[in-house]
């Protein structure tokens, strides 16, 4: 009967689960003209951008970012970083002494000359002239005519800018020497769903947006050299690129084109000091990295980068869905590490390994940010979190070249998150990204516990069926803005495993796994569950007679089980399932048929249990 009810829910699965009905989402279409003035770090821009509105609804005001004013004295970046226990160590200065620290922030300090800026000179809609207001990062724009369901408008926008010194992701004169990190630098057109405006001020995390397509041309002093989204369409007229071209100016400026398709969101970087080197991966995607050379050690460690980044591109292309553009480019720039679409900016200082790491993670926000365009400020745990799972998975698979990963390839954030829960300073996952505590608890709780929810994920429905979950769901959600709950959905049609108790819990509660073995008697064995968050269980039973056997508890909310997975510690033994454990009870006993030596939960170590020394026992 257990499987025929198996049988039943992953055809029910099959009917119901799948890409949400009615789903639709906005486009936009941009193109810009940009003219740079290097000397004051001031660009004059002109935006053409085709705007539609798929929503099923009339709008009469639409919205843009405006991301550079956020670094600006009395900004709410500004005030953020001064209420925060623990600031950003890059954007603070401390006036008092180590043991009493004192911060002051340092967009508090810049001069009108250092401050960043998108000042609107003029905005058309449809060549009629529209009002607008700039209110902090956000520009609300009231339309002429109201933009109806299944139309589209056209937008002029001038405007200029001013590029910050280099305080966060974007700026100009990086700690590495690079002159132009230009990220979140243009006008953005807001985000909006099913769940409405995504009007989040820029108080430092991190960013949603439509897809659409970006042709964007960039006049820049000849001497420049530029890494940016996208396939640049000019190479011979541009320095860098190609050996024997020849740079055409006007003005003593070079004029870059770049087109990108598909994207939500345009980044570059330039400096005259920029050197580009290029490789294409086994899948025929296009690598560039555009890099400072400041020694033999930095350019040893860039061209090695480059070779591993083309093994990562297949690598994970073949584990979580094909990359589906022709190019990625990798920028020294910024202040650490950022993704943008077909591009990052990196800080390029580093040794090789953390080079390598850090741009690994970049790459796989080609997947969950940049593929599956998540809203970062809701769900920063499903964005860098999974990610940070993928990097796992990728150096683990090009540098111990194993051709499979370890049972748990993310134990080193399993271990971070133990740290945090224990820590008193953990809180839901479901918080809004800029709204915790602590940037320790954001880092934790998006970086290591989202990687904790997707390996666990794992040990819940199978390892095998992860992994098919993560093809489906790449099948279903490419260019799409899907939710955690459309990743359930997905990973409840492929396995037949009910999953809503597991992403409840472990995402908006602050609820913790503790299993312990509490006796073995005789042949009998008795696990607890001392916490408040029940899971199923694997547990690897040694014999005295030298014999190894697995028990499998699932659990009754599940509503199914998952198969048996092929781990090598695993291979070769009886694997028995037993009943299914009710979370209203706090202990489980079952019978064994020889004498026990030893009692095991979960050798894989995939169960994120807060305290594992209780977790084995010997009789």
């Amino acid at each position: 009967m257990r499987y025929i009810s198996l049988l039943l829910c992953m055809i029910l699965s099959t009917v119901v689960f799948g890409q949400r009905k009615g789903y639709w989402q906005q486009d936009v279409n941009y193109k810009m003209d940009i003219d740079v003035n290097e000397k004051n770090y001031q660009y004059d821009g002109k935006m053409t951008l085709i705007y539609g509105n798929n929503s099923g609804q009339s709008l009469s005001k639409v919205y843009f970012h405006l991301y550079f004013n956020a670094f600006q004295p009395g900004s709410m970046m500004d005030n953020r970083l001064v209420s925060i226990s623990d600031p950003d160590a890059r954007m603070v200065k401390n006036i008092g002494t180590k043991e009493k620290p004192v911060y002051q922030s340092r967009i508090s300090q810049l001069t009108p000359e250092q401050i960043g800026y998108q000042m609107i000179s003029s905005i058309k809609v449809n060549g009629a002239s529209a009002n607008f207001k700039v209110d902090g990062t956000i520009l609300e724009v009231t339309l002429p005519t109201a933009l109806a369901d299944g139309s589209k408008t056209n937008f002029e926008l001038g405007w200029k800018a001013q590029v910050p010194e280099q305080i966060r992701r974007s700026g100009r004169n990086s700690k590495e020497g690079v002159a132009f990190s230009m990220a979140q630098w243009y006008p953005k057109m807001a985000h909006f769903d099913e769940f409405g405006w995504h009007l989040d001020e820029y108080v430092g995390r991190e960013f949603i947006a439509p897809f659409g397509d970006f042709d964007v041309t960039i006049h820049l002093h000849k001497d420049y050299v530029i890494g940016a989204s996208g396939v640049l369409q000019n190479p011979n007229d541009v320095k860098g690129y190609v050996k024997k071209a020849k740079v055409k100016t006007k003005n003593n400026k070079a004029s870059w084109h770049f087109k990108a398709e598909n994207i939500h969101d345009f980044a570059w970087g330039a400096d005259p000091k920029f050197v580009v080197d290029s490789a294409s991966s086994a899948g025929g995607v296009k690598l560039y990295t555009v890099y400072i050379p400041a020694n033999k050690d930095v350019i040893s460690n860039w061209t090695q980068a480059l070779g591993f980044s083309k093994e990562f591109f297949d690598f994970t292309s073949t584990r979580f869905g094909a990359y589906p553009w022709p190019t990625y480019t990798i920028v020294q720039g910024g202040d650490g590490g950022m993704e943008y679409g077909t591009m990052t900016l990196v800080t390029g200082g580093r040794n090789l390994k953390s080079l390598v790491n850090v741009i690994f993670h970049e790459v796989a926000h080609s997947w969950y940010q940049h593929m599956f365009g998540i809203n970062e400020t809701v769900d920063e745990w499903f964005d860098e979190g999974f990610t940070s799972y993928i990097e796992e998975l990728g150096m683990q698979h090009i540098f111990e070249k194993k051709g499979a990963v370890s049972t748990n390839p993310v134990i080193e954030p399993y271990r971070a998150y133990y740290r945090l829960a224990l820590s008193g300073k953990e809180e839901p996952m479901s918080l809004l990204a800029d709204y915790y505590n602590t940037n320790y608890g954001y880092s934790n709780q998006a970086y290591n516990k989202g990687a904790v929810m997707a390996e666990q994920l794992g040990y819940i429905i199978g390892q095998q069926n992860l992994e098919k979950t993560f093809l489906k769901f790449y099948e279903e959600w490419k260019f799409k803005h899907p939710t955690p709950n459309d990743f359930k959905r997905v990973a409840e049609e492929v396995s037949g495993i009910n999953l809503k108790w597991y992403f409840n819990l472990f995402i908006n509660t602050t609820r913790k796994i503790d299993y312990a073995i509490e006796s073995i008697s005789d042949n009998t064995i008795s696990i607890r569950n001392k916490s408040d968050l029940a899971m199923p269980l694997d547990i690897l039973v040694e014999y005295k007679d030298g014999s190894k056997e697995l028990f499998y508890i699932p659990l009754r909310e599940m509503r199914g089980e998952k198969p048996a997975e092929q781990f090598d510690l695993y291979r070769g033994l009886k694997r028995t399932a037993l009943e299914d454990w009710f979370w209203t009870k706090p202990t489980y006993t079952f019978k064994v048929g020889k004498e026990v030596a030893k009692v095991i939960i979960d050798p894989t170590l995939r169960l994120a249990d807060v305290e594992s020394s209780d977790n084995h026992k010997s009789n």
